[in-house]
């Protein structure tokens, strides 16, 4: 029932602000800087065609594969949907505004950018720290790792991430687009993220900003920590593996998670936790913009060519019998 009442907010808001912010955004981005949009238009293209192969290829082959049927590469295929979600998100749009000197965007296609935006963020937070638990119990506790980790278990939890992340997103969306803006429709960045989006309010969002910070603690800290500790534990029990090649194999896995954890993290920190007006506001959108690009390219890049498991799937997919020669 709660989440009904939230979605029936997002709709009032909807129906509220659509005349006063005159049906639709202009989105500013790097208008300033013509010849700026036009490298950006073929290096986002280029990045959004190589994340629809990666993430996709890493979908296909986690659900074809027999082999691959394990919670880290079922964590894995939600991580790729959720990149693939948030590049289609914002990144039609984006070169939609970059190819010419039209810089709009309707009032429904900014609200679904910002509710997918936190969404999506905010479920990939969990996620990875879900992901990091799991990884715990397959280093530190190989033994009982079926008993800790099976198939209810680990649907619960990927399903807890989707929880938490899009009711999140649904009380700030209906919160954040039905704030006043006095015919303001001007958004100083290239997507409808929440902190540009909310600045032209004409009221005073003081409060409100203090919740963002609380919830990006929440989100953001806390995931954070909980990694840091379950490595910290895996890295104590690695240390204690005799093997050489043992010690080498649980490094590589988890290796590749926290490459991904620390290119992910370290853009949101920077996007949602800096001091106010700490750098400029080109800064920003540069920092946002490897956020949005980079992750959902290096994501299955490090998880397959760090892992042997991944290569052999997409070799015995592609190739057939020959991949498994």
């Amino acid at each position: 029932m709660a989440f009904i009442f939230y979605l029936y907010l997002l709709y009032e808001a909807m129906e509220i602000n659509n005349a006063s912010a005159g049906g639709y955004f202009i989105l500013v981005g790097f208008s300033d800087q013509p010849w700026l949009e036009e490298v950006l238009l073929l290096i986002i293209s280029v990045f959004y065609i190589l994340s629809l192969v990666g993430n996709g290829t890493i979908i296909v082959v986690s659900q074809l594969d027999p082999q691959l049927h394990t919670p880290m590469y079922f964590f894995l295929t939600h991580l790729s949907i959720i990149d693939l979600c948030h590049m289609t998100t914002i990144v039609p749009q984006m070169l939609f505004n970059l190819q010419g000197p039209d810089k709009s965007i309707s009032y429904v296609g900014c609200v679904m950018q910002f509710f997918m935006s936190l969404g999506l963020g905010g479920t990939e937070c969990v996620l990875l720290a879900f992901m990091a638990y799991d990884r715990y119990a397959a280093t530190c506790q190989p033994l009982h790792y079926m008993n800790i980790m099976p198939p209810h278990i680990y649907y619960s939890l990927a399903g807890a991430s989707w929880t938490i992340g899009f009711g999140n997103s649904v009380a700030h969306t209906a919160y954040g687009m039905s704030l006043p803006r006095c015919g303001h429709n001007m958004i100083h960045h290239f997507y409808c993220e929440s902190a540009p989006t909310i600045q032209p309010a004409c009221e005073d969002i003081t409060t409100y900003k203090k919740v963002i910070f609380v919830v990006s603690i929440i989100l953001i800290v806390l995931p954070l920590l909980f990694i840091v500790v379950s490595y910290g534990c895996i890295t104590w029990t690695v240390m204690g593996i005799k093997s050489s090649e043992g010690r080498k194999k649980a490094f590589g896995t988890c290796g590749s998670h926290l490459t991904v954890v620390s290119f992910f993290y370290t853009t949101l920190i920077y996007i949602y936790m800096k001091p106010k007006q700490t750098f400029s506001q080109d800064v920003d959108k540069f920092v946002a913009l490897f956020y949005n690009l980079v992750p959902p390219i290096i994501n299955p890049l490090i998880y397959t060519l760090r892992n042997k498991d991944a290569k052999g799937a997409i070799r015995r997919l592609f190739l057939g019998k020959k991949g498994r020669k």
